[in-house]
């Protein structure tokens, strides 16, 4: 018989309706998948738009630097109140005007001409970082959601665990009663019970937890119904199979290993546009005035004046300033280039473990479901070896929390497999939201928690 107190059995009973009713609420609208997740995290999340007005700020760049390539035009205006007193005339007093307009057009400024390039790749580069974080949040978002699914199973099984434990339980009661077994089997199986039970408060704790974080991601309560993989679905290996193929994509098309490259690009033209600096400029000048004097001596004189040149100006001597850019521009070009180095070799290990990932996890599903199978089977044979007495109770617990962990493993290695499949996309830069439309198909209707 149980023999805990009653006040500590009202108290588990009245947490685990809590924890039910805060985990298992109902919710309107249709069940949610990995699109629809994506979707609206898409909408709202704060790495991607920060990327988007980041590459929208550098796009402005562009115009700034080609300013630097165009006709610049200014125009002055003086006006000037004076006072004459002198020993041959009366003091007057008079108003001086002048207006003056100038036109400049660089014809040779070479230091301009890589300041353009530049911000062309600059913008390259914040393209990337766009793709990077979209590429990012397809990964958070699907890790987030598989987190959520892993942890409904995990209560599932424990659920699961613990109605066969109160069967059980309620058989081991039975069987001492009419004499058939002993006090041992019903300690064993109330143990069990105890110990499923803290396990379900913590399951359905840890449930909410990652509801919380796919939550946040997507801006609102997540359904309760979320789709679920489909029975026995079948997982497929990566393609192209060869995991070369997966690393020498990632060194390329890698979206750190293409900021960088782009990074190092930019770092060596900034070599030669430092270099520019000991090279003459020219430019085409021009200018048209017009003066107004009310008192040239003493006479009133109105004036135009028009010009247009060229403007040489050549660099001599200024410090040594210009070759200490230099020596510093090639040092920075040098630090690119071991970044970009050291990007391609973190993007080839990470496609490699993922590669290794997806290959280990498929054979592990195979392992798990040849295991789900042989747990089956050893529960039923326990069953049965009990009801005969050959079999204690402890035999049949432990063959039922063997076929139910083995369950829960099984579906967490599913849930492993599509997670690397995503991330070695990601590696190598071909991570796209139809990759979750794929999974999407994989999924059925999901059963509220």
């Amino acid at each position: 018989m149980d023999t805990r107190p009653a006040s500590q059995t009202r108290r588990l009973t009245a947490t685990l309706l809590a924890l039910a009713a805060l985990a298992g609420a109902p919710t309107a609208g249709q069940a949610m998948d990995l699109t629809q997740a994506y979707q609206e995290a898409l909408a709202i999340d704060p790495v991607v738009a920060g990327a988007l007005a980041q590459l929208n700020a550098t796009r402005e760049k562009v115009p700034q630097a080609r300013a630097g390539l165009l006709p610049s035009l200014t125009g002055n205006a003086t006006v000037n109140r004076q006072a004459v007193d002198t020993n041959l005339a009366p003091r007057r007093e008079f108003t001086t005007q002048n207006y003056s307009v100038n036109l400049s057009y660089p014809l040779y400024r070479m230091q301009n001409v890589e300041t353009f390039e530049q911000s062309k790749l600059q913008v390259a580069v914040g393209e990337a970082q766009l793709a990077q974080a979209q590429s990012d949040l397809i990964v958070r978002v699907a890790q987030a959601y598989f987190d959520v699914l892993a942890a409904q199973d995990s209560l599932a099984t424990i659920r699961a665990q613990k109605t066969a434990i109160t069967e059980q339980l309620a058989s081991a009661r039975r069987n001492f009663e009419v004499g058939t077994a002993t006090i041992t089997d019903q300690q064993e199986a109330q143990s069990r019970f105890d110990l499923s039970v803290a396990q379900e408060l913590a399951a359905m704790n840890d449930l909410e937890v990652k509801r919380a974080a796919l939550a946040q991601l997507v801006g609102k309560r997540v359904p309760d119904n979320l789709k679920v993989l489909k029975p026995g679905v079948a997982l497929q290996p990566p393609e192209p199979a060869r995991e070369t193929e997966w690393t020498e994509g990632a060194r390329q098309n890698n979206y750190t290993v293409q900021q960088a490259r782009i990074a190092a690009e930019i770092a060596r033209r900034e070599i030669d546009k430092q270099r520019f600096g000991h090279r003459p400029t020219l430019d085409l000048i021009s200018s048209l005035g017009m003066s107004k004097n009310a008192a040239v001596n003493f006479v009133g004189v109105s004036s135009v004046s028009a010009g247009v040149g060229v403007q040489l100006s050549v660099p001599i001597y200024n410090g040594g300033a210009v070759d200490a850019r230099v020596r510093e521009a090639a040092a920075l070009r040098d630090k690119s280039t071991f970044d970009l180095d050291n990007a391609r070799r973190v993007a080839e290990q990470s496609a490699r473990q993922s590669f290794l990932g997806v290959n280990s996890g498929l054979a592990q599903v195979g392992a798990l479901e040849a295991a789900e199978k042989s747990s089956q089977l050893a529960l039923d044979s326990n069953q049965l070896g009990y009801q005969v007495g050959v079999r204690i109770n402890i035999d049949v617990l432990n063959a039922q929390q063997q076929l139910f962990t083995t369950r829960r493993d099984l579906a967490k290695a599913r849930y492993d497999v599509l997670m690397n499949g995503l991330r070695l996309k990601a590696t190598s830069g071909a991570l796209v939201p139809d990759d979750l439309r794929r999974i999407d198909a994989l999924l059925e209707e999901g059963k509220a928690q």
